[in-house]
Protein backbone atom coordinates (compact mmCIF):
# COMPACT_ATOMS: atom_id res chain seq x y z
CA UNK A 1 0.00 0.00 0.00
CA UNK A 2 2.85 2.38 0.82
CA UNK A 3 4.48 1.64 -2.54
CA UNK A 4 1.25 2.35 -4.41
CA UNK A 5 0.79 5.62 -2.52
CA UNK A 6 4.40 6.63 -3.20
CA UNK A 7 4.03 5.96 -6.93
CA UNK A 8 0.69 7.78 -7.08
CA UNK A 9 2.42 10.84 -5.66
CA UNK A 10 5.29 10.48 -8.11
CA UNK A 11 2.85 10.19 -11.02
CA UNK A 12 1.60 13.72 -10.23
CA UNK A 13 4.98 15.20 -11.01
CA UNK A 14 4.80 17.99 -13.60
CA UNK A 15 6.51 17.50 -16.97
CA UNK A 16 9.75 19.33 -17.63
CA UNK A 17 8.64 22.57 -19.26
CA UNK A 18 12.25 23.30 -20.23
CA UNK A 19 12.30 20.25 -22.45
CA UNK A 20 12.04 21.06 -26.15
CA UNK A 21 9.94 17.98 -26.88
CA UNK A 22 7.45 18.83 -24.13
CA UNK A 23 7.11 22.43 -25.40
CA UNK A 24 6.49 21.23 -28.96
CA UNK A 25 3.86 18.76 -27.76
CA UNK A 26 2.09 21.52 -25.81
CA UNK A 27 2.02 23.78 -28.88
CA UNK A 28 0.66 21.03 -31.12
CA UNK A 29 -1.95 19.72 -28.67
CA UNK A 30 -3.19 23.19 -27.65
CA UNK A 31 -3.60 24.32 -31.27
CA UNK A 32 -5.36 21.08 -32.25
CA UNK A 33 -7.78 21.50 -29.34
CA UNK A 34 -8.39 25.12 -30.37
CA UNK A 35 -9.00 23.95 -33.92
CA UNK A 36 -11.62 21.44 -32.82
CA UNK A 37 -13.22 23.94 -30.42
CA UNK A 38 -13.57 26.50 -33.23
CA UNK A 39 -15.01 23.85 -35.53
CA UNK A 40 -17.56 22.79 -32.90
CA UNK A 41 -18.63 26.40 -32.31
CA UNK A 42 -19.15 27.13 -36.03
CA UNK A 43 -22.41 26.55 -37.84
CA UNK A 44 -20.63 25.65 -41.08
CA UNK A 45 -17.15 25.41 -42.57
CA UNK A 46 -17.25 28.93 -43.99
CA UNK A 47 -17.57 30.35 -40.47
CA UNK A 48 -14.94 28.04 -39.03
CA UNK A 49 -11.80 29.51 -40.61
CA UNK A 50 -12.48 33.15 -39.61
CA UNK A 51 -13.45 31.97 -36.14
CA UNK A 52 -10.25 29.96 -35.74
CA UNK A 53 -8.20 32.90 -37.04
CA UNK A 54 -9.71 35.23 -34.42
CA UNK A 55 -9.14 32.64 -31.70
CA UNK A 56 -5.57 32.08 -32.82
CA UNK A 57 -4.78 35.80 -32.87
CA UNK A 58 -5.86 36.06 -29.24
CA UNK A 59 -4.59 32.75 -27.89
CA UNK A 60 -1.20 32.36 -29.59
CA UNK A 61 0.35 35.19 -27.52
CA UNK A 62 -1.28 33.66 -24.42
CA UNK A 63 0.17 30.25 -25.26
CA UNK A 64 3.68 31.58 -25.92
CA UNK A 65 3.69 33.79 -22.80
CA UNK A 66 2.48 30.85 -20.72
CA UNK A 67 5.30 28.65 -22.03
CA UNK A 68 7.84 31.36 -21.23
CA UNK A 69 6.40 31.72 -17.73
CA UNK A 70 6.48 28.01 -16.88
CA UNK A 71 9.95 27.79 -18.44
CA UNK A 72 11.16 30.53 -16.10
CA UNK A 73 9.68 29.02 -12.93
CA UNK A 74 10.30 25.34 -13.80
CA UNK A 75 12.95 24.84 -11.05
CA UNK A 76 10.52 26.21 -8.46
CA UNK A 77 7.56 24.21 -9.80
CA UNK A 78 9.62 21.01 -9.72
CA UNK A 79 10.00 21.35 -5.94
CA UNK A 80 6.26 21.62 -5.31
CA UNK A 81 3.86 18.78 -4.63
CA UNK A 82 1.82 17.82 -7.68
CA UNK A 83 -1.44 18.87 -6.01
CA UNK A 84 -0.02 22.41 -5.80
CA UNK A 85 2.07 22.52 -9.00
CA UNK A 86 -0.74 21.47 -11.35
CA UNK A 87 -3.21 24.20 -10.25
CA UNK A 88 -0.43 26.77 -10.66
CA UNK A 89 0.35 25.46 -14.15
CA UNK A 90 -3.38 25.69 -14.93
CA UNK A 91 -3.73 29.18 -13.48
CA UNK A 92 -0.88 30.72 -15.52
CA UNK A 93 -2.51 30.50 -19.00
CA UNK A 94 -5.90 31.43 -17.53
CA UNK A 95 -4.35 34.59 -16.07
CA UNK A 96 -2.67 35.50 -19.35
CA UNK A 97 -5.95 34.81 -21.17
CA UNK A 98 -7.75 37.18 -18.80
CA UNK A 99 -5.16 39.91 -19.41
CA UNK A 100 -5.26 39.38 -23.18
CA UNK A 101 -9.05 39.60 -23.25
CA UNK A 102 -9.06 42.81 -21.16
CA UNK A 103 -6.35 44.44 -23.27
CA UNK A 104 -8.04 43.49 -26.55
CA UNK A 105 -11.54 44.62 -25.53
CA UNK A 106 -10.90 47.55 -23.19
CA UNK A 107 -7.66 49.08 -24.47
CA UNK A 108 -7.48 48.13 -28.15
CA UNK A 109 -11.29 48.17 -28.49
CA UNK A 110 -11.34 44.98 -30.52
CA UNK A 111 -14.79 43.45 -30.90
CA UNK A 112 -14.31 39.91 -29.61
CA UNK A 113 -16.76 37.25 -30.66
CA UNK A 114 -16.63 35.40 -27.34
CA UNK A 115 -17.35 36.62 -23.82
CA UNK A 116 -14.75 36.75 -21.07
CA UNK A 117 -16.28 33.73 -19.32
CA UNK A 118 -16.23 31.67 -22.52
CA UNK A 119 -12.59 32.66 -23.20
CA UNK A 120 -11.48 31.70 -19.70
CA UNK A 121 -13.45 28.45 -19.79
CA UNK A 122 -11.96 27.49 -23.14
CA UNK A 123 -8.44 28.33 -21.97
CA UNK A 124 -8.85 26.35 -18.75
CA UNK A 125 -10.29 23.38 -20.65
CA UNK A 126 -7.49 23.32 -23.24
CA UNK A 127 -4.84 23.66 -20.52
CA UNK A 128 -6.39 20.91 -18.41
CA UNK A 129 -6.65 18.51 -21.36
CA UNK A 130 -3.05 19.25 -22.40
CA UNK A 131 -1.75 18.63 -18.87
CA UNK A 132 -3.82 15.44 -18.68
CA UNK A 133 -2.32 14.24 -21.98
CA UNK A 134 1.21 14.91 -20.71
CA UNK A 135 0.43 13.15 -17.44
CA UNK A 136 -1.00 10.07 -19.20
CA UNK A 137 2.00 10.00 -21.52
CA UNK A 138 4.34 10.16 -18.55
CA UNK A 139 2.51 7.31 -16.86
CA UNK A 140 2.65 5.25 -20.05
CA UNK A 141 6.41 5.69 -20.22
CA UNK A 142 6.93 4.99 -16.53
CA UNK A 143 7.32 1.24 -15.86
CA UNK A 144 4.65 -0.41 -13.69
CA UNK A 145 5.84 -0.41 -10.11
CA UNK A 146 6.65 -3.70 -8.39
CA UNK A 147 6.76 -6.01 -11.42
CA UNK A 148 8.75 -3.60 -13.59
CA UNK A 149 11.30 -2.97 -10.85
CA UNK A 150 11.90 -6.70 -10.56
CA UNK A 151 12.21 -7.03 -14.33
CA UNK A 152 14.55 -4.06 -14.47
CA UNK A 153 16.70 -5.58 -11.74
CA UNK A 154 16.92 -8.85 -13.65
CA UNK A 155 17.78 -6.98 -16.84
CA UNK A 156 20.44 -4.85 -15.18
CA UNK A 157 22.37 -7.50 -13.37
CA UNK A 158 22.24 -11.15 -14.41
CA UNK A 159 22.33 -14.10 -12.02
CA UNK A 160 25.57 -15.31 -13.53
CA UNK A 161 27.27 -12.11 -12.37
CA UNK A 162 26.18 -12.71 -8.78
CA UNK A 163 27.34 -16.32 -8.75
CA UNK A 164 30.62 -15.55 -10.53
CA UNK A 165 31.36 -12.65 -8.19
CA UNK A 166 30.73 -14.78 -5.10
CA UNK A 167 33.00 -17.51 -6.46
CA UNK A 168 35.69 -14.93 -7.25
CA UNK A 169 35.50 -13.57 -3.69
CA UNK A 170 35.65 -17.08 -2.21
CA UNK A 171 38.79 -17.81 -4.23
CA UNK A 172 40.73 -14.98 -2.56
CA UNK A 173 39.28 -15.05 0.95
CA UNK A 174 42.33 -16.80 2.38
CA UNK A 175 45.01 -15.39 0.10
CA UNK A 176 43.87 -11.74 0.19
CA UNK A 177 41.21 -11.18 2.84
CA UNK A 178 41.42 -7.39 2.50
CA UNK A 179 40.61 -7.50 -1.22
CA UNK A 180 37.80 -9.98 -0.56
CA UNK A 181 36.32 -7.62 2.03
CA UNK A 182 36.50 -4.71 -0.43
CA UNK A 183 34.81 -6.82 -3.11
CA UNK A 184 31.97 -7.75 -0.77
CA UNK A 185 31.46 -4.08 0.13
CA UNK A 186 31.35 -3.24 -3.59
CA UNK A 187 28.72 -5.93 -4.11
CA UNK A 188 26.66 -4.59 -1.23
CA UNK A 189 26.83 -1.02 -2.57
CA UNK A 190 25.95 -2.18 -6.08
CA UNK A 191 22.87 -4.13 -5.01
CA UNK A 192 21.80 -1.34 -2.66
CA UNK A 193 21.62 1.04 -5.61
CA UNK A 194 19.89 -1.52 -7.82
CA UNK A 195 17.20 -2.17 -5.21
CA UNK A 196 16.60 1.55 -4.58
CA UNK A 197 13.74 3.51 -6.13
CA UNK A 198 15.79 4.98 -8.98
CA UNK A 199 13.63 7.60 -10.69
CA UNK A 200 15.29 10.97 -10.20
CA UNK A 201 18.40 12.21 -11.94
CA UNK A 202 21.65 11.49 -10.09
CA UNK A 203 25.13 13.07 -10.25
CA UNK A 204 27.29 11.67 -13.00
CA UNK A 205 30.13 11.17 -10.51
CA UNK A 206 27.85 8.88 -8.45
CA UNK A 207 27.00 6.75 -11.49
CA UNK A 208 30.68 6.60 -12.40
CA UNK A 209 31.64 5.44 -8.90
CA UNK A 210 29.05 2.66 -9.13
CA UNK A 211 30.48 1.59 -12.50
CA UNK A 212 34.00 1.44 -11.08
CA UNK A 213 32.75 -0.80 -8.28
CA UNK A 214 31.02 -3.08 -10.77
CA UNK A 215 34.09 -3.28 -13.02
CA UNK A 216 36.33 -3.97 -10.02
CA UNK A 217 34.23 -7.08 -9.33
CA UNK A 218 34.46 -8.18 -12.96
CA UNK A 219 38.20 -7.47 -13.00
CA UNK A 220 38.57 -9.71 -9.97
CA UNK A 221 37.05 -12.53 -11.98
CA UNK A 222 38.39 -11.89 -15.49
CA UNK A 223 41.80 -10.53 -14.38
CA UNK A 224 44.05 -9.66 -17.35
CA UNK A 225 41.33 -10.44 -19.90
CA UNK A 226 39.47 -7.26 -18.95
CA UNK A 227 41.20 -3.97 -19.70
CA UNK A 228 39.71 -0.53 -19.24
CA UNK A 229 40.39 2.76 -20.98
CA UNK A 230 38.85 5.63 -19.01
CA UNK A 231 38.59 8.98 -20.82
CA UNK A 232 36.78 11.09 -18.25
CA UNK A 233 39.10 14.07 -17.72
CA UNK A 234 36.63 16.36 -19.51
CA UNK A 235 33.64 14.97 -17.63
CA UNK A 236 31.42 17.70 -16.10
CA UNK A 237 31.37 16.84 -12.40
CA UNK A 238 28.02 18.52 -11.75
CA UNK A 239 26.12 16.83 -14.60
CA UNK A 240 22.95 14.90 -13.75
CA UNK A 241 21.91 11.73 -15.60
CA UNK A 242 19.24 9.03 -15.19
CA UNK A 243 20.52 6.39 -12.76
CA UNK A 244 21.83 3.07 -14.02
CA UNK A 245 22.43 4.25 -17.57
CA UNK A 246 26.11 3.40 -17.88
CA UNK A 247 26.29 0.30 -15.66
CA UNK A 248 23.99 -1.88 -17.84
CA UNK A 249 26.01 -0.86 -20.91
CA UNK A 250 29.22 -1.92 -19.19
CA UNK A 251 27.62 -5.21 -18.18
CA UNK A 252 26.66 -5.81 -21.80
CA UNK A 253 30.20 -4.95 -22.88
CA UNK A 254 31.66 -7.48 -20.43
CA UNK A 255 29.17 -10.27 -21.02
CA UNK A 256 28.70 -9.94 -24.80
CA UNK A 257 32.09 -8.50 -25.74
CA UNK A 258 34.88 -9.57 -23.40
CA UNK A 259 33.78 -13.00 -22.11
CA UNK A 260 33.44 -14.71 -25.52
CA UNK A 261 37.03 -13.73 -26.46
CA UNK A 262 39.78 -16.06 -25.25
CA UNK A 263 42.24 -13.17 -24.87
CA UNK A 264 39.66 -10.70 -23.64
CA UNK A 265 39.85 -7.08 -24.74
CA UNK A 266 39.57 -3.41 -23.81
CA UNK A 267 36.45 -1.45 -22.95
CA UNK A 268 36.73 2.27 -23.64
CA UNK A 269 34.58 4.70 -21.66
CA UNK A 270 34.52 8.33 -22.78
CA UNK A 271 32.55 11.09 -21.05
CA UNK A 272 32.62 14.70 -22.16
CA UNK A 273 30.36 17.69 -22.74
CA UNK A 274 29.96 19.97 -25.74
CA UNK A 275 27.87 23.11 -25.47
CA UNK A 276 24.70 22.03 -23.65
CA UNK A 277 25.04 18.30 -24.29
CA UNK A 278 26.60 15.45 -22.36
CA UNK A 279 28.15 12.66 -24.44
CA UNK A 280 28.54 9.11 -23.10
CA UNK A 281 30.48 6.81 -25.42
CA UNK A 282 31.31 3.18 -24.79
CA UNK A 283 33.27 0.89 -27.11
CA UNK A 284 34.13 -2.78 -26.75
CA UNK A 285 35.26 -5.66 -28.99
CA UNK A 286 32.76 -8.24 -30.11
CA UNK A 287 32.89 -11.51 -32.02
CA UNK A 288 30.44 -11.59 -34.97
CA UNK A 289 28.15 -14.59 -34.87
CA UNK A 290 28.77 -15.31 -31.20
CA UNK A 291 25.69 -16.53 -29.33
CA UNK A 292 26.93 -14.49 -26.37
CA UNK A 293 26.33 -11.36 -28.38
CA UNK A 294 22.63 -12.10 -28.80
CA UNK A 295 20.01 -10.94 -26.34
CA UNK A 296 21.48 -7.64 -25.22
CA UNK A 297 18.54 -5.63 -26.56
CA UNK A 298 16.56 -5.68 -23.31
CA UNK A 299 18.92 -3.34 -21.46
CA UNK A 300 19.22 -1.04 -24.49
CA UNK A 301 15.42 -0.83 -24.81
CA UNK A 302 15.14 -0.08 -21.10
CA UNK A 303 17.69 2.71 -21.39
CA UNK A 304 15.96 4.19 -24.45
CA UNK A 305 12.62 4.29 -22.62
CA UNK A 306 14.12 5.99 -19.57
CA UNK A 307 15.95 8.53 -21.73
CA UNK A 308 12.67 9.32 -23.46
CA UNK A 309 10.90 9.64 -20.13
CA UNK A 310 13.47 12.09 -18.74
CA UNK A 311 14.47 14.06 -21.85
CA UNK A 312 11.93 13.28 -24.61
CA UNK A 313 13.36 14.13 -28.06
CA UNK A 314 16.42 15.88 -26.63
CA UNK A 315 18.20 12.58 -25.89
CA UNK A 316 19.45 9.92 -28.29
CA UNK A 317 21.08 6.49 -28.17
CA UNK A 318 22.99 5.31 -31.24
CA UNK A 319 24.66 1.95 -31.84
CA UNK A 320 27.40 1.22 -34.34
CA UNK A 321 29.24 -2.00 -35.24
CA UNK A 322 32.43 -1.85 -37.28
CA UNK A 323 35.78 -3.63 -37.51
CA UNK A 324 34.97 -6.09 -34.74
CA UNK A 325 33.89 -3.40 -32.29
CA UNK A 326 30.55 -2.47 -30.77
CA UNK A 327 30.00 1.20 -29.91
CA UNK A 328 27.19 2.93 -28.02
CA UNK A 329 26.83 6.71 -28.07
CA UNK A 330 24.35 8.47 -25.77
CA UNK A 331 23.64 12.19 -26.02
CA UNK A 332 21.56 13.86 -23.31
CA UNK A 333 20.97 17.51 -22.34
CA UNK A 334 23.47 18.87 -19.84
CA UNK A 335 21.58 19.22 -16.59
CA UNK A 336 23.09 20.24 -13.28
CA UNK A 337 21.81 20.58 -9.73
CA UNK A 338 20.99 24.30 -9.96
CA UNK A 339 18.84 23.82 -13.07
CA UNK A 340 17.28 20.48 -12.16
Amino acid sequence: MAIIKQNAIHSLKLPDFRNLGICLRILVVANLLGLFASLAASNNLTEWLPGFTRWSALMQPVLLLSLLAVYAIQPWLAKLHGYIAYPIALLIPVTFSLLAHVVASEILHIDLASSLLRTLTLTASITAITLLYLQLRQRALTPAIAEARLQALQARIRPHFLFNSINAVLSIVRSDSKQAETALMDMADLFRVLMADNRELVPLAQELALCRQYLALEKLRLEHRLNLNWQVDNMPQDALIPPLILQPLLENAVYHGIEPLADGGTISIQLHSTRNELHIQLRNPYQPGSTHHQGNRMALSNIRERLQLHFDVEASLNIRQDNGHYAVHIIIPYRHRAAA
